[in-house]
């Protein structure tokens, strides 16, 4: 959508007076003369328009990006309406920062170590936004929730924003929800997204897929039971720092470092221009967190030259596409009346063993496409 065409239809393309994320409010005053808490208080409650959250992300307004976030994971189809046309305006301005990925294993320190690393960006003049990834977290609130009281200092700093996981309990929708994020974000400005990853297995997959940096936090002394959940992801990390490594636990960190390095050895390793880099580092003492932004900024500047920046981009999109179709589809197919009239009887007579999975999804897709 271009910028011209924002205008039209816009006070049709607002929240309506059922959607979340309406709230009643008082008298109404404009944007652009509110101020302070009242500004603050104003722009939460306020009916917006489709120009209002174009305006408001374009300026950076963190309020406004909130609520445009918390849109795009309505299930409500106006609010659905009105979310895509967020995303088409905002997708010209988007895609000009470094997204990064960042997993570790039970107790590695995330959130210690984000909150450095923000920290250290914000000092040279970067805009830092941090998400999480999680298909539980509307079951278990997610964990980012509570990093973000955790994280005090870089969560009061002006150029940060900090976003709990999006909270649809299924993969698809975090997977939609987080890419239309990164596309808000960076419209809105922010130079650095950090995406952490909660828990183990396909919140790493899902993350690796969307970003241009992995990085694997790891501690020493976790037991070989532990580190192993993490083996299979070894494959994918861009870069992987061993925490923790101050104190009395420094010597074991810098055995864990050399450990990690041989094991990378007996890896696949899909790039001939680079090979992947094993630091150590002490979030708590504020050491070495600037050789993860040199590491980063190092293969930025290596995939761009070679091409490899931008095709990964695309074939991030691609997949995008893909998965969308999916889920379209298959949001389609599960809210067909004919399908939802009959989909319990077919589940319990493949149940019983009176018809196989097989031919219960060719008798509901034939069943399905007669719908249309």
């Amino acid at each position: 959508m271009k910028r011209s065409d924002c205008g039209k239809n816009i006070q049709e393309l607002s929240d309506d007076e059922n959607s979340a994320l309406k709230i009643n409010a008082g008298k109404e005053s404009k944007l652009k003369n509110s101020d302070g808490f009242s500004g603050y208080l104003e722009k939460k409650r306020r009916k917006l328009t489709l120009q209002d959250y174009i305006d408001g992300i374009a300026s950076g307004d963190r309020v406004i990006l909130g609520r445009a976030l918390t849109l795009i994971e309505s299930k409500r189809s106006d609010d659905n309406k009105l979310s895509k046309a967020i995303i088409n305006s905002c997708l010209p301005r988007s895609g000009n920062s470094i997204r990064i990925g960042i997993t570790g294993v039970p107790g590695a320190g995330k959130s210690t170590f984000i909150e450095s690393f923000g920290l250290y960006l914000i000092s040279l003049g970067k805009k830092v936004a941090v998400m999480a990834v999680d298909p539980s977290s509307s079951k278990s609130g997610g964990s980012l929730m509570g990093d973000k009281t955790r994280m005090e200092r870089l969560s009061g700093m002006k150029d940060v924003f900090i976003r709990p996981s999006a909270t649809s309990g299924f993969l698809g929708g975090v997977n939609r929800a987080t890419r239309e994020a990164i596309i808000l974000t960076e419209a809105s400005g922010y130079d650095v997204i950090l995406i952490e990853t909660v828990g183990v297995g396909q919140s790493e997959i899902l993350v690796h897929s969307m970003v241009d940096f992995f990085l694997l936090l790891q501690i020493s002394g976790a037991g070989d039971e532990l580190q192993g959940i993490k083996k299979g992801i070894m494959e994918m990390a861009d870069g992987i720092a061993v925490t923790k490594a101050d104190g009395d636990n420094i010597q074991k960190a810098e055995l864990c470092r050399k450990e990690i390095e041989t094991a990378l050895h007996y890896t696949l390793n899909y790039d001939r221009d680079w090979s992947v880099p094993v630091l150590t580092l002490s979030a708590y003492e504020n050491r070495s967190i600037d050789k993860v932004w040199e590491m980063i900024s190092r293969h930025t500047g290596i995939m761009k030259k070679n091409g490899r920046f931008d095709q990964k981009r695309k074939d991030q999109i691609g997949e995008w596409l893909k998965s969308a179709i999916v889920q379209s589809l298959e949001n389609e197919f599960h809210n067909s009346p004919k399908i939802i009239k009959v989909i319990d009887r077919y589940r319990s007579e493949v149940l019983s063993g009176k018809l196989s999975p097989a031919a219960a999804v060719e008798e509901l897709i034939n069943l399905f496409r007669d719908d249309k």
